[in-house]
């Protein structure tokens, strides 16, 4: 059974966790505002930007072409990139989403291209060391980027993806990330980055909210006429590139984001959980003193019994 002074000193070391655990809860609750306020202001510009790609792509007919935008007959190559955290301590954030991919690996695309060749990027410490299926070749790794969005890298593996694409070394692009809802809130989901298509999640983001605002909406769409300058097929060369890395840089600021969020509530799970364990301890810790004390007022009135009876 442990002493008082065991006791007294588990308490000590579970005290000194839950101010560590505390100062980086406040921690991951700065960088949370940032990222945060960063992937908010992000997602505008990205899902307008695929919805004007769409338009553009919609209006210029089936004589203009751009091997990004083809879609092949057979899916031979398919490239899954995985975006983990570089840290630990943020609870299920990493665990979760390995398990999602290999759900979405088992049900999803095998099933529906079973001859297709499956090789993975894999971003992040716990993803390089987490995945590992046995049937994919893991084509590259990335570490070292998570917590801050390095623009390098960005346009690293943009290009990586490109000239894969292009070259008929990938048929299907899919990314897996965790999607940043709300501080509670990040689930694991993946984006069909290519082949180029339609998005219900760009059209539900501008979706109108009421009915007034709909009838505006069908007024300025039927009166829109759209100036290209130069031209369409000018501004789609250009645009296509520029998606494809914009949307990268998207999908990492909301990885980035769901795991501040993640790592904030870990800690601050941890906290509560070793101030309870305090409690607890110390209420033990009181047990057992006044056992002690009442064992040591017994032992000093058996002897003083004792002296009388001699």
């Amino acid at each position: 059974m442990a002493t008082l002074r065991d006791i007294k000193r588990r308490i000590g070391a579970v005290a000194n966790t839950a101010k560590i655990t505390q100062a980086m809860r406040m921690v991951s609750s700065a960088k949370l505002k940032r990222a945060q306020e960063a992937i908010i202001n992000a997602r505008p510009y990205s899902f307008l930007l695929k919805s004007n790609l769409e338009r553009l792509i919609g209006s210029i007919g089936e004589e203009y072409y751009h091997p990004l935008l083809e879609h092949r007959t057979e899916i031979k190559n398919i490239c899954l990139v995985v975006i983990t955290s570089d840290r630990g301590l943020c609870g299920s954030f990493n665990s979760n989403l390995i398990r999602f991919v290999g759900k979405t690996i088992n049900e999803e695309i095998k099933p529906k291209y079973p001859n297709a060749r499956i090789s993975m990027i894999r971003i992040g410490k716990w993803g390089i060391s987490g995945i590992k299926f046995g049937d994919i070749d893991y084509i590259k790794n990335i570490s070292g980027i998570s917590g801050r969005i390095d623009y390098n890298v960005v346009d690293e593996i943009s290009k990586f993806i490109i000239n894969g694409y292009v070259e008929g070394t990938f048929d299907k692009v899919v990314f897996f990330f965790n999607e940043f809802k709300n501080i509670l809130i990040q689930v694991p989901k993946y984006f069909n980055l290519l082949p180029f298509e339609r998005s219900t999640e760009v059209e539900s983001y501008f979706k109108p909210k009421d009915k007034h605002s709909v009838e505006n909406q069908k007024v300025l769409q039927k009166n829109l006429i759209y100036i290209f300058e130069p031209d369409q097929k000018t501004i789609l060369d250009k645009l296509l590139p520029l998606y494809i890395e914009n949307q990268i840089l998207r999908i990492l600021m909301e990885s980035n984001a769901a795991e501040h969020a993640a790592r904030r509530m870990a800690m601050e799970n941890a906290t509560n959980n070793a101030k309870e364990l305090i409690k607890h301890l110390e209420l033990v810790y009181n047990k057992e003193r006044q056992a002690a004390i009442t064992k040591e007022m017994l032992e000093i009135v058996g002897g003083a019994n004792a002296l009388k009876g001699q």
